[in-house]
């Protein structure tokens, strides 16, 4: 199981059917489905059956693999808010996949957790945060976001006040941040209601902050999205972080989408304030094409990043001053090496072809959605702050559920057809079709062929 040649000769394999598989989901004219089509339980039964004997060949089950899984790098891919990783990202995953060191000590894993100490403070450089912030990287924005969230609760609690905490939460925000809130025993937040751009209201929130201290809560923190999920919305960050300072209220933005964009010079300016929050979550693995997952968690003040865990563990933690022991910051004991990917991605390409990269997804969605303003069979919900898009086919004479019925019905022959793949959403009480654009292969005239199969696949 462990010879050398033998893994030189699968490995070969495997890079052999990937890059092909690759070169097929890029082509312009690939047949490739992007999800083929298949039920789950006729999925399920393709894995199922009597225990493994072994002696199967390897290369047969990759084949099959990729053969029947969704095809994330295919160029009409467009719903979900994953990227196909560069060649050099997936490379390096299966270096440290076969290295298997873990980053939660020093000794288990020297360089992954050095480099993991030089990417948190990249992200905080560049997302504005003092010199002397700090933070760790998760698996996954979920968990990152509870992270934040603990340490918050921790750094907020008062023994001489013995009511509940509170968060003030946009009706927009990832439901995982509910979940984080739940978990932490604060789920009784009042959610804070959105404006015709779906960004936080700002000027409700005293309102619901008093709200929540009449109802006996203590509001202690304010979530922020940049940006939301099902939008793309950018919540007002420089005027939510002016409302914590006057109420000393903690500050967190859930970046996980929207945070690389401090790497361009043109989007940074959609994040105005983002440097003044008290913790932040971004995730690689979204925007900066790099494999799943690859979550930062930065605080504005070093010193809070081992506010969420402090873990007493004497046979892993002898030396309370190694601040490469990050097992002292995060909830993940056998912590994978999470920046490896992300590193030699910068190492190799450079922030500017990351920055050149996200200017070009978010001018293709503005394009994108330009063209769904000028049709009239077509309804753009609101103009994107990223590269997320909601729209609607609006052919004449259907209306009310009947069009909420008809976009349910477009979206599942356009992705049983295997060509396009998108998603959908549902925002002021009526459905609407979504994309994500994070492929750079895609084009505007994959696009427009989008827009002409959901035109076709109205039932006649």
């Amino acid at each position: 199981m462990h010879d050398p040649a033998e893994f030189r000769r699968l490995g070969h394999e495997l890079v052999d059917l990937l890059a092909d598989h690759l070169a097929e989901a890029q082509a312009a004219d690939s047949d490739l489905p992007v999800l083929p089509a298949a039920a789950p339980r006729d999925a399920r039964a393709r894995w199922t059956g009597a225990p493994f004997p072994g002696g199967t060949n390897p290369s047969e089950l990759w084949r099959d693999i990729v053969a029947h899984t969704h095809h994330i790098q295919h160029r009409r891919s467009v719903g979900h808010q994953v990227a196909p990783p560069t060649g050099v990202a997936a490379l390096t995953d299966l270096l440290t996949s076969t290295l298997n060191n873990s980053s939660a000590i020093f000794e288990m894993g020297p360089v992954a957790t050095a480099v993991e100490s030089r990417i948190v403070e990249w992200m905080g450089a560049r997302l504005g945060l003092p010199d002397d912030c700090g933070g760790v990287l998760t698996s996954g924005g979920s968990l990152g976001n509870l992270t934040a969230l603990l340490a918050m609760r921790n750094l907020k609690r008062d023994a001489d006040d013995s009511r509940p905490m509170a968060v003030l939460v946009g009706m927009q925000t990832h439901y995982c941040v509910d979940r984080a809130l739940s978990i932490l025993g604060m789920g009784n937040t009042l959610p804070v209601p959105v404006d015709e751009r779906f960004r936080m209201h700002v000027p409700v929130l005293d309102v619901m902050k008093e709200r929540s201290e009449i109802a006996g809560a203590r509001v202690v923190g304010v979530v922020a999205s940049a940006c939301s999920t099902s939008t793309g919305a950018i919540d007002p960050l420089d005027e939510i972080a002016d409302f914590c300072d006057d109420h000393d209220l903690w500050f967190h933005v859930d970046g996980a989408h929207g945070a690389s964009f401090v790497l361009s010079d043109e989007l940074r300016r959609r994040l105005p304030g983002i440097e003044r929050a008290d913790s932040v979550v971004w995730d690689a693995h979204k925007t900066l094409l790099v494999p799943s997952l690859v979550t930062g968690v930065l605080f504005r003040d070093g010193r809070h990043a081992a506010a969420s865990v402090a873990p007493r563990a004497e046979y892993l933690f002898d030396n309370p001053d190694d601040d490469l022991d990050l097992g002292r910051r995060t909830l993940e004991c056998t912590k994978p090496s999470l920046g490896l990917e992300l590193y030699v991605t910068l190492a190799t390409h450079g922030e500017a072809a990351l920055a050149e990269y996200l200017d070009a997804m978010v001018a293709r969605a503005a394009q994108f959605a330009e063209r769904l303003r000028d049709t009239d069979d077509f309804e753009l919900l609101t103009w994107p702050d990223a590269n997320i898009v909601c729209f609607r086919h609006t052919p004449g004479g259907v209306q009310g559920e009947a069009l909420d019925d008809l976009q349910r019905t477009l979206r599942e022959r356009v992705v049983a057809g295997g060509r396009y793949y998108l998603t959908r959403t549902y925002l002021r009480n009526a459905q609407w079709l979504r994309c994500t654009l994070l492929n750079p292969a895609t084009t505007d005239a994959d696009l427009r062929g989008l827009l002409e199969a959901l035109r076709a696949a109205v039932p006649g």
